[in-house]
């Protein structure tokens, strides 16, 4: 949610944070990347830490890892950062598998389940994390399902990032929704949003109300129908060596829903990711779907915006949304004091967390949530509750953020948001590709 980050991939310097991502393809490559020499040949405070957190937020874990190396008996932390997405994690399973893993890596949590059956990932110690402050009540109850995979707890969460509702404030105002408190007027049905949108459009300089960028973007289209999908109460089931279960009549209630979105009244039929950013950026519409991490680029350009959760106009407010987790790549013989310092670096940067929530991510450390330094955070803090109404992806090998799953539903499903097949010619072409892959073992 994020994106691919370009240039070579290498270590990075304790003062230093890596912007890039090599194209290794090969185990003897990855000999080249820190942590890989082994974990026999450095010392016990000597951390290799792989992550894909490139431009601001790589920026952001660069500073936040100074500040625990600046803590009294700190250990060096060395960084090396990859291209986001299926390289990443292809790199991250050879490693792994190979005996070159580094100490501690960032996995997305839906990308998890898919690797921790297959022995690529290590257990976390609880009581270990007790000892530095951090519990399983710390967290919340749909986060902290996402961190155990078969009962072990297999990744830490530092965030959630949902897909939220970002929207102008002054264009709002134009349109007389917003409320005496200055934030966005409720809707709590559909009609309500439509009319909602509709006020917006005809206060904004485009003529539209809503912003949503779908062309040539497969994640950007998941993460639309799963929020409105689960909202009416759809459900997936990805049984292995089985069929996709699904509810076929919400499926196309949801589908429907979205096209009146992008009907030419609402929204723009024909946004890709760039143009829907660059249409509400420049103060074009009133309104922009969109995930958490867009808020500094936004900032930046000092547009008069403000954000709240995806109205629940459906039910519950679900929106769909990943997290960016700590996982410890399987080592065969791991070190007791390296795996005492990265339980300690983790534990340092859950509770140092409020400087990633600048940058949009909802922290998963619910201390930090609950400290008043973040209610002060705007527009952060408006959408907060969200991380208790979050839909991850279905679990299997070939879900989660970068996956085939959302580029095979992008595939299948851009002719039917722009009108040129049938919605269930679509999803019926996408579920025929998705049981597919069910029949294949995991390549991991």
């Amino acid at each position: 949610m994020h994106r691919p980050s370009p240039g070579p991939s290498a270590p990075v310097g304790r003062r230093s944070l890596l912007k890039g991502a090599g194209g290794l393809g090969a185990l003897a490559g990855l000999g080249a990347l820190s942590g890989c020499a082994g974990a026999d040949a450095r010392d016990s405070d000597d951390i290799a830490f792989w992550h894909l957190l490139s431009g601001p937020d790589g920026v952001t874990m660069g500073e936040m890892l100074d500040g625990y190396m600046a803590t009294d008996g700190a250990a060096d932390v060395t960084q090396t950062v990859l291209a986001w997405g299926a390289p990443y994690y292809t790199k991250l399973a050879m490693a792994s598998a190979g005996g070159r893993a580094p100490d501690l890596a960032v996995m997305h949590a839906a990308r998890v389940p898919g690797y921790a059956p297959g022995g690529l990932l290590d257990e976390w110690d609880l009581d270990l994390l007790g000892e530095f402050g951090i519990r399983q009540e710390d967290f919340p109850e749909l986060v902290w399902e996402k961190m155990v995979v078969d009962g072990k707890l297999t990744a830490i969460a530092l965030d959630s990032h949902p897909f939220v509702l970002y929207y102008n404030t002054e264009i709002a105002e134009a349109a007389g929704v917003l409320g005496n408190d200055g934030l966005l007027l409720p809707t709590d049905t559909p009609e309500d949003f439509r009319a909602m949108a509709l006020e917006l459009g005809g206060s904004a300089p485009s003529g539209y109300g809503l912003s949503w960028g779908y062309l040539g973007d497969g994640p950007n289209q998941w993460r639309m129908f799963s929020t409105y999908y689960s909202q009416m109460g759809g459900t997936i089931e990805l049984p292995v060596g089985g069929q996709m279960g699904y509810q076929e009549e919400i499926v196309a209630d949801a589908i429907e829903w979205i096209l009146s979105l992008i009907d030419g009244e609402v929204g723009n039929p024909s946004h890709d990711g760039g143009t829907a950013i660059s249409e509400f950026a420049t103060g074009g519409s009133g309104a922009f779907f969109g995930g958490v991490w867009e808020v500094g680029s936004y900032k930046d350009e000092g547009l008069p915006f403000d954000m709240t959760m995806i109205p629940g106009v459906f039910g519950e407010p679900t929106a769909y949304a990943d997290s960016h987790s700590f996982v410890l790549p399987h080592q065969s013989e791991p070190d007791e004091q390296r795996r005492r310092n990265v339980h300690a670096i983790v534990a340092h940067l859950l509770k140092d967390s409020i400087n990633w929530a600048e940058a949009g991510h909802i922290p998963a450390y619910t201390p930090v949530i609950e400290d008043p330094a973040y209610a002060e955070l705007e527009p952060q803090s408006n959408y907060a509750e969200a991380i208790d109404h979050l839909v991850y992806d279905p679990e299997a090998w070939f879900t989660g953020s970068g996956s085939d799953f959302h580029t095979y539903f992008g595939d299948e499903m851009q002719n039917v948001w722009a009108r040129r097949i049938d919605p269930l010619e679509g999803w019926n072409a996408f579920v025929g590709r998705i049981n597919d892959l069910l029949q294949k073992p995991s390549p991991m």
